[in-house]
């Protein structure tokens, strides 16, 4: 198994922004594509901004690289991210002024379960 956390913290008035893009546009194209979401969770932090990550499971990593690239190859999807930057001030703004850090990164199980 592979598995990837997508992480980010973003400023707490654009947490609700940002769930719904994660919820109608990234979440079904992801799953479309054959993606396995964990979970996903938000905590409030002490700056006042909001760390929001999810938990993604693959079969391999080579299954991980497949699925991320017909996601990047859709163009409906595409078009849906690209409108909805549009609509919430551009990418560049979203970047520099609400999204305060993103990483996206594979983990590693501590446990004997589900190794």
């Amino acid at each position: 198994m592979f598995h990837r956390r997508k992480f980010y913290i973003v400023k707490s008035e654009f947490v609700d922004s940002f769930n719904e893009l994660f919820n109608t546009i990234n979440l079904p194209n992801q799953l479309k594509h054959g993606a396995r979401l964990t979970g996903r969770w938000m905590k409030a932090l002490e700056s006042g901004d909001v760390e929001i990550f999810a938990i993604w499971e693959y079969d391999s990593k080579e299954a991980y690289e497949q699925i991320e690239a017909g996601v990047r190859a859709d163009e409906a999807h595409s078009d849906r991210i690209e409108q909805w930057f549009a609509e919430h001030g551009g990418r560049k703004y979203i970047s520099e002024e609400l999204i305060v850090e993103m990483r996206n990164e594979q983990i590693f199980s501590t446990s004997e379960i589900g190794n």
